[in-house]
């Protein structure tokens, strides 16, 4: 069987044959083609998306590399069914834009919009979680979007996601789909229940 050859004028020529239709997103987590090394892509903290140190601009295209992306242990890939190819991830691949809240307490649903149009409830499956920002030691909350790819909570939607929170136990969190995110432990930021 003769492996997939890469075209080299065009790094990512297994894109063509990737059929999304319409919101459903492609199975890469199935496809396993060769390895054609690293390309000069990354995607920056606040989930601009470059390639050859140039911002891409056109969304239609960085949200069509977002569908392909795929996370193997602490590596970033695109993947074709014909090619993967490695890029740099700064943080998180996608950044939490905007945020939705249905209900209150432990009925309470989060939902977030990520820069790729994708859209995430908070749940059992999709867990928030709350990184320590290296430099400040603050908080820093990330929703899992998918197999292994979490978005980063922009700033602005944290202090909603801290308006919306609540004590329970010795934890401040946040509930969401029946599930409570904890922050962190209530007496370490002066709440007492």
């Amino acid at each position: 069987m003769m492996a997939a050859s890469r075209d080299a004028s065009n790094p990512l020529a297994g894109l063509k044959e990737i059929q999304t239709g319409g919101a459903k997103l492609p199975p890469v987590h199935l496809w396993n083609p060769p390895f054609c090394g690293d390309i000069d892509m990354r995607i920056a903290a606040d989930g601009t998306w470059f390639y050859m140190n140039s911002p891409i601009g056109r969304k239609p295209l960085y949200t069509l590399f977002s569908k392909v992306l795929r996370k193997d242990e602490e590596k970033y890939f695109l993947v074709t069914p014909v090619e993967k190819c490695g890029i740099r991830v700064d943080d998180a691949p996608f950044t939490a834009i905007r945020m939705g809240v249905e209900g209150e307490g432990a009925s309470q649903i989060v939902t977030f919009e990520t820069n790729c149009d994708d859209v995430v409830t908070v749940d059992v499956d999709h867990h928030l979680r709350f990184g320590i920002e290296k430099g400040t030691e603050g908080l820093k909350p990330y929703v899992l979007v998918r197999a292994n790819l979490e978005a980063l909570v922009v700033r602005a939607l944290f202090y909603d996601l801290v308006a919306k929170g609540t004590i329970v136990g010795d934890w401040f969190g946040i509930w969401s789909s029946g599930v409570f995110f904890p922050m962190q432990r209530a007496s370490e930021i002066g709440v007492v229940a």
